[in-house]
């Protein structure tokens, strides 16, 4: 997958796990987006809208919608062009794709439920971020990250980014599942948590 730059910032996925033919690949999509699924699962119906921040192509995004929780669901990326891509990737129009930075994000956001899933590893003050979105969220927040050290050994294991020891260009912030618990605690509450390798997901209420 070619990667896209916007003002000389990454944007997208660097591995274009959606679309793999990788069967182990595909395998461990299928339990990350099971992982959504069953987390979201008690709360659905308390759920009205749903703001995907830093929704990439919007691959998730139309993940959620299939889900049939609500359809006052959009997405928004710091990148035009991601926005482009993410438009033509969604067969439903009622689905809102727009450009917006994460750090920047507001009312116009606001949602029953916020996802923010793959992206606080990118990020330069991903606390700044948790505060924004503790702000715009009615009442829930979805949250994923790479559990480390293993998504660096599964890498390092399929041959990947050896010279980086493992990690994926565009990471510049690693959390086990324990530290990762012990910064969204410090914002929201801790519903529920699963670890479909090799991530860490949580549900959070405000």
């Amino acid at each position: 997958m070619a990667q896209i730059l916007e003002n000389g910032i990454e944007a997208g996925n660097w591995y274009d796990k959606y679309n793999t033919k990788n069967p182990i690949a595909k395998y461990l999509l299928e339990k990350f987006l099971q992982s959504v699924k069953e987390l979201l699962s008690p709360a659905k119906n308390d759920i009205a809208s749903i703001t995907e921040v830093g929704c990439g192509e919007g691959y998730l995004t139309n993940y959620l919608n299939s889900l049939n929780i609500t359809k006052n669901i959009q997405g928004c990326d710091f990148s035009a062009q991601i926005i482009e891509i993410a438009s033509k990737n969604t067969s439903d129009p009622s689905i809102r794709f727009y450009t917006k930075d994460i750090y920047e994000i507001d009312k116009k956001e606001q949602a029953d439920l916020i996802v923010c899933c793959e992206v606080l590893e990118h990020l330069k003050n991903p606390e700044k971020v948790l505060k924004k979105i503790k702000q715009v969220t009615n009442k829930y927040c979805l949250f994923s990250v790479p559990n480390e050290p293993v998504w660096r050994i599964l890498n390092l294991c399929r041959g990947k980014y050896i010279r980086n020891f493992g990690n994926t260009p565009g990471h510049t912030n690693h959390w086990s599942s324990s530290s990762f618990l012990k910064l969204i605690s410090n914002y929201f509450d801790i519903i529920a948590l699963r670890k479909p390798l090799p991530w860490t997901m949580v549900l959070c209420k405000k």
